[in-house]
């Protein structure tokens, strides 16, 4: 567990565009991972929680705010720095990185884009501090790949303008058992939908249920219902509101890349270490061609990745080549975390060795943001556009 690949060089070295405040982060996140994430990662996953400190301290090092703009107090960094950021934080805890690429690009993404004035005045700031803990809720017990079959209904609350009921269920939603504030996607008509700003600590809130998961242990997954909580309208459609993903799925993909390089690092050391027959296993040819496939595809995943966060920063079009990136980058995670799990053999599938939690984290990025179905129904969908 000692060994974490140092993305810094490598990245500033291939993305020359990171200023130096962007240097000096990505520095900094990866001091963190090294020395207050990975040694804690499985006291985390036995404990099902991150401490609560946590969120402070990544407000601080301004892991909760990435990409707000300087005009809304943030430190406006790239969505390159994002995801470089991700994939940091995944060689260290990948529960960590899905949480906070979820808060940048879906909560307090929601904040920035499609808050009112008077909202992002009460709510942002403490959000991007880590004072306030955030969540995005779309998935319910009957909507999942399907969004628009989301039943919460939203009913305007007469005499209070902005203001609304929610009734119905959410589930599978990342870090709604921390969340302060929540960001619920409801339907206010038949064909329409929206989203909130709810505060978890009032009566309508209820029913709160811990899911307990294969991977990503510590990251706090609810399920909860909504009868007549009060939640705040934020002026925004349904498109707009999806159209987080993107940026999120991007980050998702980061995750997936960070976990996989993990793994192939473990791998090689111990690949290294390891002798069978009189002779060290990465002198076989079957292990020798399992990490051959590891660094290839590594390194094919990281380049849609990049390319994916470099046409946002450009401001293009990312629905495309978003899906590609965590499609491919998700599968190559899956792989290769299978392949270090195999060259460790049966200590491979115990928990003195990282392999195996590696292995189940990464299941994740294939089903969160949109399975890997829905990813190829979203390239295909644009293919036939031309």
């Amino acid at each position: 567990m000692a060994n974490v690949i140092t993305a810094g060089s490598d990245a500033l070295q291939m993305h020359p565009l990171f200023n130096d405040e962007e240097a000096r982060f990505l520095e900094q996140v990866q001091a963190f991972v090294e020395h207050e994430v990975l040694p804690n990662t499985r006291a985390w996953e036995e404990a099902m929680a991150f401490p609560d400190e946590i969120w402070a301290r990544m407000g601080d090092l301004n892991l909760l705010n990435m990409a707000v703009p300087r005009e809304f107090g943030g430190p406006g960094y790239s969505c390159m720095t994002y995801v470089e950021a991700c994939r940091m934080l995944a060689h260290g805890d990948p529960a960590l990185s899905m949480n906070v690429a979820a808060v940048n690009a879906l909560a307090v993404g929601h904040l920035v884009y499609f808050a009112s004035d008077e909202q992002r005045d009460k709510y942002l700031v403490p959000c991007m501090t880590g004072r306030l803990k955030m969540a995005w809720a779309l998935t319910e017990p009957d909507a999942g790949s399907d969004a628009r079959r989301v039943q919460t209904r939203a009913t305007a609350i007469e005499g209070e303008e902005g203001w609304y009921h929610l009734n119905g269920q959410k589930m599978f939603i990342t870090n709604g058992g921390n969340a302060d504030l929540l960001i619920v996607i409801a339907r206010t008509g038949e064909k329409e939908l929206s989203a909130f700003l709810m505060e978890r600590d009032q009566p309508g809130y209820q029913n709160l249920q811990r899911i307990p998961t294969v991977g990503v242990r510590a990251s706090n997954t609810v399920r909860f219902d909504l009868v007549n909580a009060r939640a705040w309208h934020t002026p925004s459609s349904f498109e707009e509101a999806i159209g987080l993903l993107y940026r999120g799925r991007l980050g998702i993909a980061a995750m997936a890349v960070g976990i996989a390089e993990k793994a192939h690092a473990c791998a090689l050391e111990y690949g290294q270490q390891r002798e069978q027959f009189n002779r060290k296993l990465v002198d076989m040819q079957s292990v020798q061609n399992m990490l051959a496939d590891n660094a290839t595809e590594l390194e094919a995943a990281r380049l849609l990745l990049h390319k994916g966060a470099a046409m946002f920063d450009r401001g293009e079009n990312v629905v495309k080549i978003s899906s590609m990136a965590k499609l491919f980058a998700s599968e190559t995670a899956n792989r290769v975390t299978n392949r270090a799990v195999q060259i460790h053999g049966g200590r491979g599938m115990t928990h003195d060795y990282l392999p195996e939690k590696l292995w189940r984290d990464a299941k994740l990025t294939e089903i969160g943001e949109g399975c890997s179905e829905i990813q190829r129904m979203v390239i295909a969908k644009q293919e036939l556009r031309g």
